[in-house]
């Protein structure tokens, strides 16, 4: 399967600010889908998280894209719309210790972003779909299907607006195909393109 993974528009909030799920709105994506429609395949599905930076630019690249919370960024918990200098210089030091499994208060961890994302894809049918997201989601499914490291993976430089084409073999592909794949099993994938 091949996975079109586009980082949303740039978002319309002051830098240092960590924003996470906080449902901040965007630059246009008028010309940035123009850019991007001539790179996705015709009849390419389009699946987007639900926020606005993400749910304006899905819009503006099919005419129904179908949207998952699965696809959503990380979320930081009581960490949202704080500037990052204001979050505790203990908790910064916690989560730069255990960058996979650290919880912010009332958050999530990277591993569980992780797993709700690899389900996500999990479930896909087809050849291709096109997944408008975010750094973080997208930065977790190169980490799993390349098998990279979470040190590695977690620091990935994605732009904004920018397309990454990652083919992977899915588990529905797989069992369509009579193919067995052990639990627990991962299948490392071929990144074509990254940041156009």
């Amino acid at each position: 399967m091949q996975l079109f993974l586009i980082r949303h528009p740039r978002p319309l909030i002051d830098a240092g600010i960590c924003y996470g799920q906080l449902d901040v709105d965007a630059e246009p994506p008028q010309a940035l889908a123009a850019r991007l429609r001539p790179l996705l395949p015709a009849g390419t599905p389009v699946l987007a998280s639900p926020l606005r930076r993400t749910r304006a630019l899905a819009q503006a690249l099919h005419p129904r894209p179908l949207f998952d919370r699965r696809l959503m960024e990380i979320d930081f918990g009581q960490w949202e719309g704080q500037r990052w200098e204001q979050i505790g210089r203990q908790s910064l030091d916690a989560w730069a210790t255990d960058l996979l499994h650290f919880v912010p208060p009332g958050g999530e961890s990277a591993a569980m972003l992780q797993g709700r994302v690899v389900d996500c894809v999990a479930g896909l049918r087809g050849p291709r779909a096109a997944l408008v997201t975010h750094a973080g989601v997208i930065r977790c499914a190169l980490g799993h299907w390349l098998q990279l490291p979470v040190g590695e993976w977690s620091q990935l430089a994605l732009d904004f607006g920018s397309i990454t084409l990652l083919e992977v073999e899915s588990p529905a592909t797989r069992q369509q195909t009579g193919s067995q794949w052990p639990t627990g099993a991962t299948l490392a994938g071929t990144v074509h393109y990254c940041n156009r």
